[in-house]
């Protein structure tokens, strides 16, 4: 199988401040590519840029447009900021996020309303912004960051896994309606990663945790991460699967013996109201 290359093509990545954003900025800037960089911390994200900029990419095929996915009136102008400087928009990668880690009894709505805006709204609004550019271009690639809890439901993350299915949902949907079209969609489906993720997850009443979650301190090196999601779009796979944990057999628990999934998750979810 020949490999996609990304050399010279215009890559969107969201969420790219820190944690997969950033590790995959840094894997295209090796691959020759240009990039927009986009999150809420701008700091960061000049960070972000200068560690591209040593990689070899030049400071002018770096574009920093700082975005909050949940802000849609300034999607159409950072679109147009996007094509004024490159002229394209290749590629696509819907990956700002943020998690939760509560029991659904203690959960206000509002955290559900948060999960919701930025990890599907957000998503399905910056798509819908870029997806006329690469109609009228007849080429374009678009992926979104899932995880395993879009595929299973888990305690202590039933918004997360709610709006994680969902997305998984949209995107497999879009798939089909644009392959004929020319432009391909991805989704990402990762277990535990070390990031930042559970550290500003929220809590039931929408304060940040401020805490690691063991499973995620011990989970895959992000940016071996980075490499894994890199060499899955090089290959062309339509979801990517990555992570090195126990976790990751409950996709194939899930797909072969359901029932044993619930029972499992269900001894977990009883373990950790013991615990609390």
């Amino acid at each position: 199988m020949s490999k996609n290359s990304f050399k010279d093509k215009v890559v969107w990545i969201t969420g790219a401040s820190s944690g997969i954003g950033e590790a995959l900025s840094r894997e295209f800037a090796n691959k020759g590519a240009k990039l927009v960089l986009s999150a809420r911390n701008e700091k960061q994200l000049a960070k972000v840029k200068d560690d591209c900029v040593n990689l070899g990419v030049s400071a002018e095929a770096i574009l920093i447009v700082p975005l909050d996915v949940v802000n849609y009136d300034a999607m159409p102008s950072a679109v147009s900021q996007v094509i004024e400087h490159f002229g394209k928009i290749d590629f696509l990668i819907n990956n700002a996020g943020m998690s939760q880690r509560s029991l659904c009894v203690d959960t206000d709505m509002s955290v559900y309303r948060t999960m919701f805006e930025v990890n599907v709204l957000g998503q399905i609004a910056l798509t819908k912004q870029v997806l006329p550019v690469m109609l009228s271009q007849g080429t374009g690639h678009i992926a979104i960051t899932s995880s395993v809890a879009g595929k299973v439901g888990a305690p202590l993350r039933t918004g997360y896994c709610a709006a994680k299915h969902a997305v998984m949902g949209f995107f497999d949907a879009l798939r089909t309606e644009v392959a004929s079209d020319g432009i391909k969609v991805t989704t990402i489906t990762p277990g535990f990663i070390r990031t930042n993720i559970s550290v500003n997850a929220l809590n039931g009443d929408g304060s940040p945790t401020g805490k690691v979650d063991s499973n995620i301190a011990a989970g895959m090196d992000v940016n071996e991460c980075g490499a894994v999601i890199m060499e899955g779009f090089e290959n062309g796979i339509e979801e990517i699967v990555v992570g090195n944990g126990e976790e990751m057999g409950l996709l194939t628990l899930k797909r072969e013996n359901p029932t044993a999934t619930f029972r499992a998750l269900e001894q977990m979810a009883a373990q950790i109201k013991l615990e609390k």
